[in-house]
């Protein structure tokens, strides 16, 4: 009969301090995408956002960092995870080319409302895949994909190439 009783006594785990609690995570990668800035008149016309990274991840040389990119930036890098990987890329937010006809009433792509909702889509794009494991760093000599990885961390956020 004492067979099919289930076992209920707790599991001793080693207590928690202050530091386990509150203290930084053991591995992190935070990426934010803000401050989109519009530059140039006219067709020349463009925005940019600031990219931040701050980890503590080995794989990175630097564990701070901030450089500006654009939507076509933004564009390339999906094309080459494409390119290189045997998996679903996330999608960006739209082009919006209804939005860059002439005569509108409105801003357009310029709009504050379009840019923060395409600085959102942007942000949740490059941490979806940053957090796909086909993008995390894979011990051994197995090829990782050329757009997340270089050096000094992913090629879209490698400071020595600013826009």
């Amino acid at each position: 009969m004492t067979d099919t009783i289930a076992d209920t006594r707790r599991l001793f785990s080693k207590p928690q301090n202050l530091n386990d609690a509150y203290g930084p995570p053991s591995n992190f990668l935070e990426i934010d995408v803000s401050n989109p800035e519009t530059v140039g008149v006219g067709r020349t016309r463009f925005t940019t956002y600031e990219i931040r990274l701050k980890t503590n991840l080995p794989i990175f040389k630097l564990k701070e960092s901030r450089v500006r990119r654009r939507y076509s930036d933004f564009q390339w890098l999906r094309g080459e995870l494409e390119r290189d990987s045997k998996v679903v890329v996330p999608p960006l937010p739209g082009k919006a080319l209804s939005r860059q006809l002439p005569f509108r009433g409105d801003d357009g792509i310029f709009d504050d409302s379009f840019i923060e909702e395409r600085r959102a889509g942007l942000e949740q794009f490059l941490n979806k895949e940053a957090g796909h494991h086909a993008a995390q760093p894979r011990p051994g000599p197995a090829p990782q994909p050329k757009a997340l990885c270089s050096a000094n961390g992913p090629a879209l956020l490698r400071p020595q190439t600013l826009v």
